[in-house]
């Protein structure tokens, strides 16, 4: 059996390591302190991300992020969301994708929810 790459969680403002592959900023708005210029990344992926209302809710309360996960998958239904979530699903494909988000916290951010999702799906093909 092989090894499938896997779907990575990291923070917009560290540096690119080889493991990275391909980098992909998953918020919807820009990272505050960011140069576009300076930011080292290969796709900026805001529709992806959760909407402002359920962002706004959630305000990275670790209490909060299961019941945000379930609301943020319930989104990613949508068909802007889902279009999105495919676009990911294909860079993805055969390859190691780290999703990238500003959040201090990205292991319960929308990037750490992306990333169960995609490996999930890698799972079961």
């Amino acid at each position: 059996m092989t090894t499938r790459p896997a779907a990575r969680v990291a923070r917009v403002y560290e540096q690119r390591t080889p493991q990275d592959g391909v980098r992909v900023l998953v918020d919807r708005v820009w990272p505050r302190g960011l140069a576009k210029a300076a930011a080292d990344l290969d796709v900026w992926c805001k529709d992806v991300a959760p909407s402002t209302a359920l962002r706004r809710w959630y305000g990275h309360d670790p209490s909060r992020f299961d019941e945000f996960a379930r609301r943020y998958r319930a989104e990613l239904d949508e068909p802007g969301p889902a279009a999105a979530l495919a676009h990911l699903r294909g860079l993805a494909a055969g390859r190691t994708l780290t999703l990238l988000t500003a959040t201090r916290q990205p292991e319960i951010s929308q990037a750490a929810v992306l990333a169960d999702l995609l490996d999930a799906r890698r799972g079961t093909g």
